[in-house]
């Protein structure tokens, strides 16, 4: 819980300096990039590289997606969702031709954070699309890595302490079936316990009739 608390407050740190050393543009993305990155950081799912190739890859098709609507498709509803469905698609292709090497979640977060950057900008002024695409995709690009330092030593920690709770959780499922040892007092009852020998029938000998006969 430790080594969380101090990420949590070095995340805070970080995104707090970025926020008031920083221009206008990344202060109003700091918080969005920091917790995109920190999230990218802290998911223990395929290496560090690759879980950025992937935020990488989503980060790029969500500017190309930027950069048709701008040059080629209608500032309507039909001109967004075909933009959408590119980006979309270059996603699932990039994850499925590299066989999730480069997972599908961290590039779907590279897309979220260029579309949530920079969707309100462009709605302003599309004719800009250049100047200012560039300058929201490097404000969002260094507080989401400003946040991913923050976090990615963590990795393994979230590992270990998955593998304990699910080990835990085992040990609870199978504790009912689990019989409980029996005290050792009664062991030594059982132990200590004899038999009563059977008594004779009445009119016969209690010796067998080959046992030698007691002399008169």
């Amino acid at each position: 819980m430790k080594r969380y608390l101090l990420a949590g407050l070095v995340l805070a740190l970080v995104t707090t300096a970025v926020v008031m050393f920083s221009s206008p543009d990344l202060q109003g993305v700091a918080l969005l990039g920091a917790a995109l990155g920190g999230t990218l950081g802290l998911v223990p799912d395929r290496s560090p590289a690759q879980r950025v190739g992937g935020f990488a890859v989503g980060f790029a098709a969500a500017w190309l997606g930027y950069a048709l609507r701008a040059a080629a498709l209608p500032d309507a509803a039909a001109g967004r969702a075909v933009a959408v469905l590119i980006v979309l698609g270059l996603c699932l292709a990039v994850a499925g031709v590299t066989r999730g090497r480069l997972p599908l979640w961290s590039a779907l977060l590279g897309a979220a954070a260029m579309a949530g950057a920079y969707e309100a900008t462009y709605a302003a002024d599309p004719t800009a699309f250049v100047t200012s695409s560039a300058t929201t995709a490097t404000s969002i690009l260094l507080a989401a890595g400003a946040g991913f330092l923050a976090t990615s030593l963590l990795g393994v920690v979230v590992v270990q302490d998955r593998e304990e709770e699910r080990a835990a959780e085992r040990a609870d499922e199978l504790s009912p079936f689990v019989e409980e040892p029996q005290p050792a007092a009664a062991y030594e009852g059982a132990a200590n316990f004899e038999a009563p020998h059977a008594a004779p029938r009445r009119g016969l000998s209690s010796t067998r009739p080959f046992d030698p006969q007691p002399e008169a």
